[in-house]
């Protein structure tokens, strides 16, 4: 770690580093997964999801930054080479034989909640570790990734 003026003890910070880096290399993964979706998507919805899917993967690179300066922020190194994020990832591969978008739609919302549960948890481990600004950056996150879900799922409803 390096020194740093921040007011949060240094064992402490040390562990929301780690917790953040974790879920940094969660959100590159996701950014990922959700631009596979995004290039690939075929078929009558093609229009409507391949615009969807090119916001939340915007929105979630904003949070990939978000998460990595606050790494920073509090005396860390933001870990975000695919290496390290393949090998740190807590989401499942996505699956890259989908083309159609109902294949890409299911993708999509599985992985959307489980970055969602992720983070949330996430939430409850900031709390934990007396650190309200982590805490309100994951919040932010999970807000965002649910709504981004119910957007998802929405394309879902009425055809099952």
């Amino acid at each position: 770690m390096h020194k740093t003026r921040n007011s949060l003890p240094e064992e402490q910070r040390a562990k929301l580093i780690e917790l953040l880096n974790r879920r940094l290399a969660d959100s590159i993964d996701l950014m990922l997964q959700v631009k596979q979706a995004h290039w690939n998507v075929k078929g009558p919805q093609f229009i409507a999801l391949h615009a969807l899917f090119g916001q939340i993967a915007h929105d979630i690179d904003a949070y990939v930054d978000l998460l990595a300066e606050r790494v920073v922020q509090l005396g860390g190194n933001a870990d975000g080479t695919a290496y390290l994020v393949t090998r740190r990832t807590s989401l499942d591969r996505y699956p890259i034989e989908v083309t159609n978008g109902e294949g890409h739609i299911e993708a999509v919302a599985t992985v959307l909640a489980s970055f969602g549960k992720h983070v949330r948890y996430a939430i409850g481990q900031a709390t934990d570790l007396i650190d309200a600004d982590s805490a309100a950056l994951f919040t932010e996150i999970s807000r965002s990734i649910d709504a981004w879900l119910w957007l998802v799922e929405a394309h879902q409803q009425g055809t099952q």
